[in-house]
């Protein structure tokens, strides 16, 4: 007997190879139940910056390329840092280049800022993503603060604390799709 896989497109806020928010999806895509595929999208640097003049019915390549990969998942995870008390230019840019489409209308969706302090990169997360008309709540949401003490090198969380705030994260995520 065989199952359709529910279909997570990740995507990391940072840019940085091997970055906290990459291991953290790394950490995820392995704890979650096997009837879920996650996609890590590593192609954030190849979105050009948004420009209006461009958002027209053949948008530039990567751009389709980007929004196809929203359209086809059927729920989205974004873990970020917070740069300079916001959220990384380059996801802004991509989130952007979504405004004038429905792709995240009312599209499951979980939200991670973790970051030094992350508190007001995570409120901007959350405007543009409720703005955009995205599926999530206080459950599938979560702020994790003074990441480095928290997850060492090789992506092991070294903090019990945030072990269990993640696990509990994935578990409200997963019954969103699975209720």
């Amino acid at each position: 007997m065989s199952f359709v896989k529910i279909k997570i497109l990740a995507i990391s806020g940072s840019t940085r190879q091997n970055s906290s928010n990459f291991k953290f999806l790394k950490y995820i895509s392995e704890y979650i139940k096997p009837q879920f595929e996650v996609e890590i999208f590593e192609g954030l640097t190849n979105i050009p910056h948004f420009n209006p003049d461009l958002d027209t019915e053949h948008p530039p390549e990567d751009v389709v390329s980007f929004r196809n990969k929203i359209a086809h998942a059927d729920g989205v995870l974004i873990c970020t840092p917070e740069y300079v008390f916001s959220l990384p230019g380059s996801l802004k840019n991509a989130l952007e280049w979504c405004v004038s489409t429905t792709l995240f209308s009312h599209k499951k969706t979980g939200l991670i800022t973790a970051s030094a302090s992350g508190e007001m990169g995570h409120e901007q997360l959350l405007l543009i993503m409720k703005t955009l008309e995205a599926n999530f709540n206080a459950t599938t949401q979560l702020l994790i603060q003074g990441v480095r003490g928290k997850i060492n090198e090789e992506g092991k969380i070294t903090n019990e604390e945030t072990v269990v705030a993640l696990q509990n994260f994935v578990n409200n995520f997963e019954n969103q799709f699975l209720s």
